[in-house]
């Protein structure tokens, strides 16, 4: 008999890997990565245009991920405008900006949210022509794309490094709006936390639920 846990779980195996159940993560640990993802979470409700919250978890996986934010887009969505896009960057953020604002100090916990946050920021402006320095013009073609996608440059060294620069600016100014949205709701961000490092495992209705009490 296969029940709706039985099948939560195998999409979460595609996302994250196995529960990792004999991994023990120091009590320490354990309130970092809570803040951590709770701070995805929060950066992610408190924006118009996120994709809600379906559940949140700090038991480790054998991907490597000590904790992670599920969001799930309602319905099927194909375009994404460039506030989503901006909303996705500083929702990636959130567990860095959580770690500074409650601990004063980062952790390497972060490293996929900065790959994928860099990804996402530099798609924007060599692809999809989301920079007014450089308007509609393609800083980057990609080859094969059913094939695992290629990227190749099409612009100069000059360009660039422009381009870099650009990159860095939009992430850090993603970042400094999901630091701020967190100062603003302290005490929500160490309400959601608490409740999660005690639970280790929430749903979205669960969240949204201390969220708006």
């Amino acid at each position: 008999m296969v029940t709706q846990a039985d099948l939560e779980e195998s999409i979460e195996v595609v996302i994250a890997g196995y529960q990792k159940k004999n991994a023990i993560l120091t009590d320490k640990e354990k309130m970092i990565v809570s803040y951590h993802e709770i701070g995805h979470a929060l950066v992610a409700a408190m924006q118009n245009h996120s994709a809600p919250v379906q559940k949140i978890t700090i038991v480790p996986r054998t991907s490597g991920a000590l904790g992670y934010t599920m969001q799930v887009d309602e319905g099927n969505h194909y375009l994404m405008t460039k506030e989503e896009l901006e909303n996705k960057v500083a929702t990636l953020t959130g567990g860095r900006a959580a770690e500074e604002v409650v601990f004063g100090s980062v952790t390497t916990g972060a490293s996929n949210d900065i790959e994928q946050a860099t990804k996402v920021a530099r798609s924007m402006i060599t692809r999809y022509g989301m920079d007014e320095n450089f308007d509609m013009v393609a800083m980057e073609t990609v080859s094969n794309q059913y094939l695992g996608g290629d990227t190749s440059l099409a612009c100069s060294a000059e360009t660039q490094t422009q381009i870099d620069q650009q990159v860095v600016k939009l992430v850090k100014t993603q970042h400094e709006k999901a630091r701020q949205i967190l100062m603003e709701n302290r005490k929500k961000l160490d309400e959601l936390a608490q409740f999660l490092y005690e639970k280790e495992t929430i749903t979205g209705d669960e969240f949204m639920e201390i969220l708006n009490s």
